[in-house]
């Protein structure tokens, strides 16, 4: 069976039968049942019920943009785009604290939503011509020029994070940023011209020095910081040695099944503290851990 990942299944239903329907988008801003994510800048906003905020329209700046995010249980649910926020906002520690929070679909709502202002504030002006008369169009899920008549639409990064297999063990690593004691799959960007099998294997070779094959996908995640698609596959080495690029990886070890479960059970001599639940590395692990060899 395929892993749920976090991130995702989200209750929305992305109702894109409504996004050129001039008439039907102004009855769903006009609902009274219609609802507007409430967020503090680009962090979520929970309730006291553990779930995501939500409040009237009345609620939005009143200089922001709602944007459709789709309908739960048949009522318009919207997020305000404020252009106060400035692009690439950080990732705050707050956010990474409401996703360890918020149930898996709940955060998957929020995903979408992050992602959707993210790409509006890096994409006020044309990518053809250049203008900055950029305009949202198809009730947000999209910008159309105005000089050139150009059209737009929100897009994904893709980007492969896997484990190398060796004789009953994983390859771990971890960045200079991770957290104390933090490790995780390795992962890469998918280059122009690359399949995902493809992309898996460079990123092994370039971060790593593995050669691997029999690349195998295993699930995928939604990655709102700002905008990517994890794609998590295993392959499997025949060589363990490694040479680490250590601009990408500050160190990197082979782990067997019982040190991986006591990562996941907290021991007290655990080699490494895994992922969060919300990351697709962690699901990868688990997926790992439970799977017969």
């Amino acid at each position: 069976m395929r892993p749920l990942p976090g991130l995702t299944g989200s209750p929305l239903d992305r109702a894109d039968r409504l996004r050129a329907d001039a008439d039907a988008l102004a009855n769903a801003l006009g609902d009274w049942r219609a609802r507007l994510l409430r967020l503090d800048g680009l962090d979520p906003v929970i309730g006291a019920d553990g779930r995501l905020a939500w409040g009237s329209l009345a609620e939005a700046p009143e200089d922001a943009t709602l944007l459709l995010l789709g309908l739960i249980d048949g009522r318009p649910h919207f997020v305000a785009l404020d252009l106060r926020i400035p692009p690439n906002a950080a990732r705050s520690r707050a956010v990474f604290r409401a996703l360890d929070l918020l149930p898996r679909e709940e955060a998957a709502t929020y995903a979408a939503a992050r992602s959707l202002i993210d790409w509006h504030l890096r994409h006020l002006f044309c990518a053809r011509c250049g203008s900055g008369d950029s305009v949202i169009a198809r009730a947000g899920w999209g910008r159309r020029c105005s000089a050139c008549g150009a059209e737009h639409f929100p897009r994904v990064d893709p980007v492969v994070i896997m484990l190398a297999e060796h004789d009953g063990r994983v390859l771990l690593g971890r960045q200079p940023q991770f957290p104390p004691g933090r490790y995780s799959a390795l992962a890469g960007f998918v280059e122009p011209g690359e399949s995902v099998e493809e992309a898996v294997a460079r990123e092994l070779w370039e971060e790593a020095g593995l050669r691997v094959r029999d690349v195998r996908y295993v699930t995928s995640q939604p990655w709102p910081f700002p905008s990517s698609l994890m794609m998590a596959c295993i392959a499997v080495a025949d060589d363990p040695a490694l040479t680490l690029d250590t601009t990408e990886i500050e160190d990197a070890f082979w782990i067997d099944r019982a040190g991986v479960a006591a990562a996941f059970a907290g021991a007290a001599d655990r080699a490494f503290t895994p992922p969060p639940p919300f990351a697709i590395a962690h699901t990868l692990l688990r997926w790992w851990l439970e799977t017969p060899a």
